[in-house]
């Protein structure tokens, strides 16, 4: 005797079971690992920096120095990890100090607090800008300016973010004819020593690049000496003390 239609209804509830059982398990696969996934890897994307402009601004307008590293964490962290990799706040920039450092320029005599100028970003000027000698020489030296961005991170920490660049020597503005430092066209170059310095205080809890910062991957600054740059930027969270 056959049993043949005794199974058909057997495998029809068995299919079905099997649709089931498959579509509960890609639920699951969607609302616990796909879903929370995609979330996480929004949320890392950095969506502080969505809306910050990737240049600096001379006080005319012209489009200045490109912005390559960033840096969470309060200001006295901030002070405190700069100070720790032997970089040091610049004077401000005055009259006398710009004489002072025209005069060392000159002579060739150390200045280890030569002023840095001026430049814009979110409408104010820098909030901090420190710098690292080279040597004796008062024509060369390491340089990186800081801003509180608007908006903090996804912790709620503040971001700086900041423009890295080497001044390799003292000459005359190709915009304007002033006596000014000029800087070096590989702006990577100092975004990767500072970060070394940084990293060698042993004071930052992570590092991360985020490649594709900058589209444009050249240009000129506001004396008009040409830049270019990987398009990458640098992020460190500075370890809590």
């Amino acid at each position: 005797m056959s049993t043949e239609p005794a199974l058909k209804p057997r495998r029809r509830w068995q299919r079905i079971a099997a649709i089931i059982v498959a579509i509960t398990l890609t639920y699951f696969a969607i609302a616990y690992l796909v879903i929370p996934f995609g979330w996480k890897r929004y949320v890392s994307r950095h969506l502080e920096l969505e809306d910050i402009p990737r240049v600096t601004y001379t006080a005319s307008g012209l489009p200045a120095d490109p912005l390559n590293v960033e840096l969470i964490g309060p200001e006295n962290g901030l002070k405190r990890i700069m100070v720790n990799a032997h970089w040091y706040p610049a004077d401000a920039l005055t009259l006398r100090s710009c004489l002072e450092i025209a005069e060392a320029s000159v002579l060739k005599r150390p200045h280890d607090a030569a002023p840095v100028s001026d430049e814009f970003l979110f409408g104010r000027k820098q909030d901090l800008a420190i710098e690292k000698p080279v040597g004796d020489n008062p024509r060369e030296r390491h340089h990186v300016r800081f801003w509180r961005a608007p908006t903090a991170d996804s912790e709620g920490r503040t971001v700086w973010i900041g423009s890295a660049i080497f001044d390799k020597r003292v000459g005359l503005s190709r915009t304007t004819g002033q006596f000014t430092h000029l800087t070096a066209v590989d702006v990577d170059v100092e975004r990767d020593y500072l970060f070394r310095n940084l990293e060698e205080t042993g004071g930052l809890s992570s590092v991360e690049v985020v490649d594709d910062f900058h589209k444009i991957l050249e240009g000129k600054n506001g004396e008009g000496v040409p830049w270019r740059t990987d398009g990458r930027l640098f992020i460190g969270v500075i370890a809590p003390k």
